[in-house]
């Protein structure tokens, strides 16, 4: 009895802390939602303060309840490029805003063509005769690529300017695979179709690495050139040629060797930047050192909202193209298709946009989503596609049904390949004595026999899918793009181009950005160019979603804390967490892909929560 009582006053107790838990659960968010910030419509006369902690996307994630809820993994802040792009237009034109400045202490970057389309807009913020002035602790590639827009560049005297350009190493699993036991099936076409190599090698094949050469000299050529056009005076060649040089030429002092080199104006810490910025917008109410008069990015996005009642739909295609529905941020298959099909019956659309930001992924997955784009076609609807900073493989392969296609010189596209891979597991198995037989009634029973290894004769068949696959991809750029067969294949073969060669070569027709497709369809539709509005064609985030939004933008403060390098470092550390994407991959598939490993790929999530919402709730109330 001694038992039952002491194992009931056990379940009491543990029915008690739920209790209490759920309680505190309960006023804790719902004190969240009453502190909630003000009025986000609510605009202050003086500087529009644009803080880009986190990365710049094109259409951002969906943010994760369980990962906010747990605190158990990284989050950061994702702004999405058209409304970063409309809140400088339309503070470029609005007396109230004074003064624009560029928080990029905690920018961890984008595409190069994202971060080259908010330049534009800064610049559209300094033609009208307004200051831009921007700050970091630390500039990188990416950051720096927009700071060098602003009139005023400044930099934290403890700080640095570091420019590394694209490139640097991959994880191979070759040796790792071999030493488990694994094997590795691949089928695939294409010289240059590398992403079955870090299964396949241990190191990087000629073809690929001098692919991987002539995209990264591009790449890297064309933002020196745009950073070189926005502040000419710099000595920016020198800095990048010999780093090393020019720092030991300042005395050893970072900071001021890029003063020194023109790539700053100022150094000043934040309250001395922040003094600067009150000269020209008036000081805070809270006189505090440093603080400006100001409305937040979000609050001026909430106040100018975008146009609304267009008759040009506007489909986002972000991230990887993955089989049935998917979240923002990913290209579900279903999920894009249904929302092209329920465009094109609910709403009066005249014109189609397809917006690609994608490294490709699922060939069936892409297939649904050309099928959905190809209903458009068959009403009548003229279909142009916006490439972002990728569109390559089946990011091309959506593409295919547009009457015009408009990049950007950084765009990477093409990648035009086919691939697939199966892993069997018989080597690991005879490791510890686990062995497979069994009887067949055709060539193909039982296969693909993960257990015990593939057959010739399913290898011949998956080799021969595989062929035909790349003979549709092939054929259906020869039709879109009116270029022979032949042509293609020779310009395909899963190589990655850069958007100058690919337009060189007829991959896509001209340079322009999201809204010169826009306005490329409404002229099509017959439009006139007042009536180029477009309607975005993506589901809404509900109430739930963005104070989890909320929440998290808060944690984003704890990362200021870190110095660039360390941020630079968490960087090159997330490749361990893509060796777990990778495997994952491998085992889960899809076995036939249209995927490019090359592809620049967003920068990692490595801003850190600062705790669980449960954490903070105990924290409140003790």
């Amino acid at each position: 009895m001694a038992f039952v009582r002491g194992a009931w006053k056990i379940l009491v107790g543990v029915k008690d802390a739920l209790v209490l838990f759920l309680l505190l659960l309960f006023f804790g968010l719902l004190w969240a939602v009453l502190s909630a910030r003000p009025n986000p419509a609510t605009v202050t006369t003086g500087a529009l303060l644009v803080d880009l902690g986190g990365s710049l996307v094109e259409q951002p994630e969906e943010t994760d309840p369980f990962t906010v809820l747990s605190g158990a993994a990284p989050v950061s802040r994702q702004h999405r490029l058209r409304d970063v792009v409309r809140a400088l237009e339309t503070a470029a034109t609005d007396d109230r805003i004074k003064v624009v400045v560029l928080d990029l202490d905690t920018f961890i970057g984008g595409g190069q063509t994202t971060i080259q389309r908010a330049a534009a807009a800064v610049d559209r913020v300094r033609a009208a005769k307004k200051p831009v002035l921007a700050f970091a602790t630390g500039y990188t590639d990416d950051s720096y690529a927009l700071a060098s827009h602003a009139s005023e560049v400044w930099l934290d005297p403890f700080g640095l300017a570091l420019f590394t350009g694209p490139g640097g190493s991959r994880l191979y699993y070759k040796g790792l695979i071999d030493r488990l036991g694994v094997t590795t099936h691949v089928y695939r076409v294409g010289t240059y179709k590398s992403f079955v190599e870090p299964y396949t090698r241990a190191d990087q094949s000629p073809e690929a690495k001098e692919a991987d050469q002539a995209l990264a000299g591009a790449l890297w050529q064309n933002w020196q050139d745009a950073v070189a056009k926005a502040r000419p005076k710099a000595k920016l060649a020198g800095f990048i040629a010999s780093p090393d040089a020019q720092i030991r030429a300042a005395g050893g002092d970072l900071a001021k060797a890029a003063l020194q080199s023109g790539l700053v104006d100022k150094l000043g810490d934040r309250i001395a930047f922040g003094k600067r910025v009150a000269e020209i917008a008036g000081e805070g109410s809270d006189k505090r050192p440093g603080s400006f008069r100001h409305t937040r990015l979000a609050n001026w996005i909430s106040a100018n909202p975008a146009p609304t009642g267009g008759r040009i739909g506007v489909i986002t295609v972000a991230g990887d193209i993955v089989d049935g529905e998917a979240a923002p941020g990913t290209a579900g298959g279903d999920t894009i298709a249904k929302l092209i099909l329920d465009g094109l019956t609910q709403k009066d659309l005249k014109a189609l946009v397809v917006r690609v930001d994608s490294p490709g992924g699922s060939v069936l997955a892409s297939e649904k989503i050309r099928q959905a784009i190809l209903q458009a076609k068959a009403k009548g609807l003229p279909v142009t596609v916006s490439m972002g900073s990728v569109a390559a493989s089946g990011g091309y392969w959506v593409s295919t049904p547009a009457d015009r296609i408009f990049a950007e010189p950084s765009t990477v596209t093409g990648s035009i390949g086919v691939f697939g891979i199966i892993p069997t597991f018989e080597n690991a198995l005879g490791k510890i004595g686990v062995t497979t037989d069994g009887i067949a009634t055709t060539p193909l029973s039982g296969q693909p026999d993960v257990f015990g290894g593939t057959n010739a004769t399913f290898d011949a068949v998956i080799q021969s899918s595989i062929e035909n696959m790349y003979s549709r991809f092939i054929t259906l750029v020869s039709q879109s793009r009116r270029i022979p067969v032949a042509r293609v294949d020779q310009i395909a073969q899963g190589r990655v181009w850069d958007g100058g060669t690919a337009r060189q070569i007829g991959l896509v027709d001209q340079f322009g950005t999201l809204e010169d497709a826009i306005a490329d369809a409404a002229k099509r539709a017959g439009l006139k160019p007042d009536q180029a509005v477009p309607v975005y064609l993506e589901r809404q985030p509900g109430f739930a979603e963005t104070l989890l939004q909320s929440w998290a933008r808060d944690d984003q403060e704890d990362s200021r804390n870190a110095d660039l390098l360390t941020r630079l470092s968490r960087q090159r550390v997330a490749m361990l967490f893509g060796a777990v994407k990778d495997a994952e991959a491998l085992a889960n598939g899809p076995a036939i892909r249209i995927q490019c490993l090359e592809c620049p790929i967003e920068p990692a999530r490595t801003a850190p929560l600062r705790g669980s919402i449960v954490a903070r709730l105990l924290e409140w109330f003790s």
